[in-house]
């Protein structure tokens, strides 16, 4: 289970004082859309070095030629 984005949800949590009439399903609402938001630019993050690392990984001389003895 990941847990790197409780920390983020904890602020979320935070900002809403306990004694505002906020319910409970808006505050569950507002901490999912936290953790959501976090995990998006993660992606985001590793979609773009997985993209960069397959461009450095291209070699067109490799695997144009295929010698086969029996």
């Amino acid at each position: 289970m990941d847990l790197t984005n409780v920390s983020s949800a904890l602020s979320t949590l935070n900002g809403y004082d306990a004694s505002s009439s906020v319910s409970q399903g808006s505050l569950a609402y507002a901490v999912g859309t936290a953790i959501l938001s976090n995990q998006l630019e993660m992606n985001e993050a590793l979609n773009a070095s997985m993209i960069q690392m397959m461009e450095q990984s291209v070699t067109p001389h490799l695997g144009g030629n295929i010698d086969v003895y029996a």
